[in-house]
């Protein structure tokens, strides 16, 4: 038997906003989170901008004793989960913790922590290292985290796929609950690796952008693009059997319809120049749903602003859809966001939902000039109102990884 699965609580720390109906908000008003970086110098390096997460208080949620435990990915992780939470009205007392589970990813980790302590055992010696160290760094220490705040005693893991990796998380958690495993999953991503040596990296493999201008800088479809924006933040759902969710009264956002994940197995950092990897992982997911192509209307797309994955995720869209492929609706996230790496596919699922909920498809900011291999609907500069019935979302990894979300209209 499967089971129906839905959303009942989405929480997000972002670049433009740190609560749901802030992001939201900013979603819709086309806010671009993208700014000089502050977080780190990186005096030597050309890269200017990042996708910085502001006004972030992480005592709201988490005592004060304990965030000194934690890497900021972890802290990141705990605030989503506890906006999460109380957006489900879950109550902890009638549910059976050895079937709550977490599944959460971050492609990096503990980076914050990981480039201090190297840096002070190289300058004051290894006795120097902080003896939580490796439990700060280590990337499944968010799950772990929630995992003994909320007593889930369940499956509790996390997915590493580089940008695709929460995409996954909530991919396999929708298994997970669909074939009876589960009953709950706190699911999602969480990144904080603005570093020097991140963006140092980054920049050597001439993936990140050096633009000054924070409009100008990350435009996924455009002519233009150089490059992705880094960024950092979180986003956790709660998903659960849909049987027990009406049975609670639970307020329910989305049914996440079907999944769909591959790998090209073609490069280290490219993906296929025809799209076929991508696209295969497309109708994966139109497969595990049961619907037609005809009857998908918005895609939030990977959309990194770099000159090959937006050209092959066109390429890709167009492969999976055909004709339909003109009348969708495709926006890149990316272009207000950044790139939040691991924590991305997470944060794009709860703006899909958000924009199903809300009837609008939020924009591709800081598009300008035409690409003829990118011939698409992206939804220039502003946000449209559109009712949403079925949307996808797509997330793709360093590796070959793909990692596709079908999301459907919640109506009772």
């Amino acid at each position: 038997m499967k089971h129906r699965v839905v959303i009942t609580g989405m929480g997000v720390i972002s670049p433009i906003g740190n609560d749901l109906k802030t992001f939201t908000d900013s979603l819709r008003g086309g806010v671009v989170g993208i700014r000089p970086i502050t977080k780190v110098q990186v005096p030597d390096s050309p890269v200017k901008l990042a996708a910085e997460v502001v006004d972030y208080d992480p005592e709201a949620d988490i005592p004060k004793k304990e965030i000194k435990r934690m890497d900021t990915f972890t802290q990141y992780a705990m605030s989503a989960a506890a906006q999460a939470m109380a957006q489900s009205g879950l109550d902890l007392d009638a549910v059976d913790k050895k079937r709550l589970g977490v599944i959460i990813g971050s492609g990096i980790g503990g980076m914050e922590t990981f480039e201090s302590e190297i840096v002070k055992m190289y300058e004051k010696g290894g006795v120097r290292i902080a003896p939580l160290f490796i439990p700060m760094l280590i990337g499944n220490m968010a799950a772990g985290m929630v995992a003994i705040r909320y007593g889930a005693r369940g499956i509790c893991t996390n997915v590493v796929t580089a940008c695709a990796s929460s995409g996954n998380t909530i991919g396999e958690a929708f298994r997970n609950i669909r074939h009876g495993y589960s009953d709950v999953i706190i699911a999602g991503g969480s990144e904080a690796s603005i570093t020097r040596a991140a963006v140092a990296g980054f920049n050597a493999l001439k993936a990140i952008n050096q633009a000054e201008d924070p409009l100008r800088a990350s435009i996924p479809f455009d002519a233009e693009r150089n490059g992705f924006i880094i960024g950092e933040g979180a986003g956790i759902l709660v998903m659960e059997n849909y049987d027990m969710a009406k049975s609670r009264g639970a307020r329910i956002l989305a049914e996440i319809a079907g999944y769909g994940t591959n790998c090209d197995a073609y490069h280290m950092t490219a993906p296929t120049v025809d799209g076929s990897g991508a696209s295969d992982c497309m109708t994966l997911a139109l497969e595990d749903a049961g619907i037609d192509p005809a009857k998908v209307d918005y895609i939030n797309a990977h959309g990194t602003s770099t000159p090959l994955n937006d050209a092959a995720e066109t390429a890709a869209i167009k492969r999976t859809f055909g004709g339909h492929a003109g009348n969708l609706l495709v926006s890149s996230t990316k272009s207000q966001i950044g790139h939040l790496l691991g924590a991305a596919g997470a944060v794009e699922a709860i703006a899909t939902v958000t924009a199903m909920l809300e009837g609008f498809v939020p924009p591709t900011m800081g598009y300008q000039v035409p690409d003829p291999a990118c011939d698409l609907n992206y939804v220039p500069n502003a946000a449209i109102s559109r009712k949403i019935e079925y949307a996808l979302s797509n997330n793709f990894g360093f590796g070959g990884h793909n990692a596709t979300l079908c999301f459907k209209r919640w109506e009772e």
